[in-house]
């Protein structure tokens, strides 16, 4: 007869004060140009800086823990947790059983009672069989309770298409998630930003949604050994230009900066803004740049009725009308299901040909 596998106990904590109340805090936030050197010789992968974002996190405080499934015994589906167990134990690297609704709620008990829990879905699109936990409980916690209960808690894992996963496992869901008020949403585009992103996020004292790319574990670039936090709500140029401002986040600013190197052999330079965070999104900086410009484009990974995008050019019209040369132009992907076949997903895509086309078409190159 087989024996039933313990169930690991979470650290005890003395009162459910709500940990907004406790000694935890945020770091102090420093400006763009006072971060550590994004350029240097330290290579690591995408997945390495997730890693080393939540591993530097829990060796400082006891209370947080990972959950999901295989992020223990198999090293994470995507090996984002390696070796995780084996410095931290069971009882703060843990497995769940295949159910999202279930161990996302048991994370937002735990948050609620003063720990700090990550929990990992394997995609965001499994996500939606938690959508009343994360969306109803979750971000209302700290309102209905009125501030008696916080709820610190990060939900992260991979978000959009993978390669070759089909509809049901595509989903972009920043559009969808950003609706609600109460959570923040962390979308990082490199490996630099995706350690100091994290980081941020396991500090904050509210729900953050940690939107991650299967496409980008694999990347590679320089991330210092030095500690450092990225503040939620700045964002990052890329690229600077005069012609007209590209505004994205994510995977797809990868592709506006392909498209940007190609533009400027044409004569046409642009500002890339990387917003980061769309929970809070800096307008600011979108503001900033669109009155250099007079001329916008913006690129979303998600579709376009109701997008991301949308609220940008939205805010845009609200904000600097009178600096608009012509009109907000949107890069989307196709309103369709995603396909499953490789050259129709590539096609389904914001990619680097429908960046080109769209600033072309602002700037009266088209």
């Amino acid at each position: 007869m087989t024996t039933a596998p313990s169930i690991p106990t979470l650290p005890i904590i003395d009162s459910p004060i709500h940990p907004a109340l406790t000694n935890v805090s945020l770091p102090s936030f420093v400006d763009e140009h006072e971060l550590p050197s994004r350029e240097g010789s330290r290579v690591i992968q995408f997945r390495e800086a997730l890693r080393e974002a939540m591993s530097e996190e829990m060796r400082r405080d006891p209370r947080i823990f990972l959950m999901g499934e295989e992020v223990a015994q198999y090293n994470g589906a995507y090996k984002v947790s390696q070796g995780m167990l084996d410095e931290f134990g069971p009882q703060r690297i843990i497995d769940s059983p295949i159910s999202e609704n279930g161990f996302a709620g048991l994370g937002i008990g735990a948050a609620m009672y003063g720990l700090r829990p990550i929990i990992e879905f394997m995609s965001w699109s499994f996500s939606l069989v938690a959508a009343d936990q994360i969306l109803n409980n979750a971000p209302k916690m700290l309102y209905m309770s009125g501030g008696q209960w916080g709820c610190p808690i990060v939900f992260r894992g991979n978000n959009g298409a993978g390669g070759q996963l089909g509809s049901t496992h595509s989903w972009c869901v920043e559009a969808l998630y950003s609706n609600v008020p109460g959570l923040k949403i962390a979308i990082p585009s490199c490996p630099y930003d995706a350690k100091g992103l994290l980081k941020t996020a396991i500090r904050d004292p509210d729900p953050v949604f940690f939107l991650e790319s299967e496409r980008m574990l694999g990347d590679k670039a320089h991330v210092p050994e030095e500690e450092y936090y990225i503040p939620f709500g700045r964002a990052a140029l890329r690229r600077e230009g005069s012609d007209c401002t590209i505004v994205s986040f994510g995977r797809p600013v990868n592709f506006c900066l392909e498209a940007a190197a190609e533009l400027a052999n044409e004569g046409i330079s642009v500002d890339v803004l990387d917003m980061r965070t769309v929970r809070p999104l800096d307008s600011a900086a979108i503001v900033r740049s669109i009155q250099k410009t007079g001329r916008v484009v913006v690129v979303d990974q998600c579709w376009p009725f109701a997008s991301v995008a949308s609220e940008v050019i939205t805010q845009v019209v609200e904000k600097c009308f009178d600096y608009l040369d012509h009109q907000p132009l949107r890069v989307n992907t196709d309103d369709v299901p995603t396909p499953y076949a490789k050259t129709l997903e590539q096609e389904y895509l914001p990619h680097k040909r429908k960046i080109i086309e769209a600033v072309r078409s602002a700037v009266g190159k088209a």
